[in-house]
């Protein structure tokens, strides 16, 4: 095979291996409900997390929504409202998905439960929220600390607005160390961030805000949420499990980096070009692996995403290589606003 046979090998096997299907079925074995069970379902991974509980419960879900990306609904599943809406930038799409699932969810009693399914874009999704945050440079701590804030279902708040029902959230982590208050901006968890810290974020990135968006980050966030419980089903690091395991039964020694990058596509596209620079024409095959989450500082009108970036700037750094690759993808298999 060629090396970029070999990548492509390494990724499919490594998407299949953390694929939503058997994560949620793993997740549910611990659900139990004696009245109404709601579902709502929010990020890229929506659809298929909420077929795969579909399949594990059938009619005992009533009703619910799905609310996930632009081309990444696969068709109706039971009762279930299908959504599609804008992802990293947010639409009116999604501010009226967030509403119908308010809406789904109001009126609920104690003995009823919402099971909530969370990946990746579910904040964007699940209601809207300025560009700004997505040009500037931000990591997605800071993004979703001030997200929460212009939110009535972030931060908690969703959580909050279905008592007194219960909320079992299942959750596929796209933030380095699972902080379940960060993943979506934690519409179903105690907010750890404070007021003080949002608008350090808006000061620091010099954001241009409204008095109404201002005065939203001055209004605290539930602290606490005695109603849920939440189960972390995927991560970074089980990515970069599978990864490990799929080079190393092609025949490569692999060496992990590290599964909490944080930095500028970039500089990480340029790191990695200059590790496989270093170790070029080794006796044995290497794999070195790097997960995180980069981010992109936009300077000017251009399209794509950090996988794109990053792949964009290792390129220049594996000019005259013929022996080495540098491959870069995300777990939800698009890339920014582009296919």
């Amino acid at each position: 095979m060629t090396l970029r046979d070999t990548a492509d090998q390494i990724i499919r096997a490594s998407l299949r291996a953390v694929q939503p299907d058997a994560a949620v079925a793993r997740a549910l074995q611990s659900f139990s409900c004696s009245g109404r069970v709601v579902l709502i379902a929010i990020g890229k991974a929506a659809w298929a997390m909420a077929n795969a509980a579909w399949a594990a419960l059938g009619t005992r879900i009533s009703s619910g929504a799905v609310i996930t990306k632009y081309g990444h609904s696969r068709g109706p599943i039971g009762p279930l409202r299908i959504f599609e809406a804008g992802h990293p930038v947010p639409d009116e799409a999604g501010l009226r998905a967030a509403q119908a699932a308010l809406e789904l969810t109001r009126g609920l009693r104690e003995e009823d439960c919402v099971l909530f399914l969370i990946s990746g874009g579910g904040s964007a999704l699940f209601e809207n929220v300025t560009g700004q945050l997505l040009a500037c440079g931000a990591d997605i701590v800071e993004i979703n600390t001030i997200r929460k804030r212009l939110s009535a279902v972030k931060g908690g708040r969703f959580a909050l607005h279905c008592r007194p029902a219960s909320v079992f959230s299942v959750v596929l982590s796209d933030i380095i160390g699972d902080p379940l208050d960060m993943i979506a901006s934690g519409p179903a968890a105690p907010d750890s961030s404070t007021c003080a810290e949002a608008l350090a974020i808006a000061q620091k990135y010099g954001l241009r805000l409204s008095d109404g968006a201002l005065a939203c980050l001055r209004t605290e966030t539930p602290k606490t949420l005695p109603n849920t419980v939440s189960r972390v089903t995927g991560s970074v690091r089980a990515l970069c499990d599978a990864a490990e395991q799929a080079a190393q039964a092609l025949g490569y020694r692999c060496i992990r980096l590290t599964d909490c990058l944080n930095c500028e596509a970039r500089e990480a596209g340029r790191f990695l070009a200059a590790v496989a620079r270093t170790h070029a024409s080794p006796s044995e095959p290497l794999a070195f692996l790097a997960g995180g989450e980069t981010v992109v500082h936009l300077t000017g009108s251009g399209h794509g995403g950090r996988n794109q970036e990053l792949a964009l700037a290792a390129a220049e750094g594996l000019t005259g290589l013929t022996e080495a690759a540098v491959f870069s993808f995300g777990s939800d298999g698009t890339d920014g606003p582009t296919d």
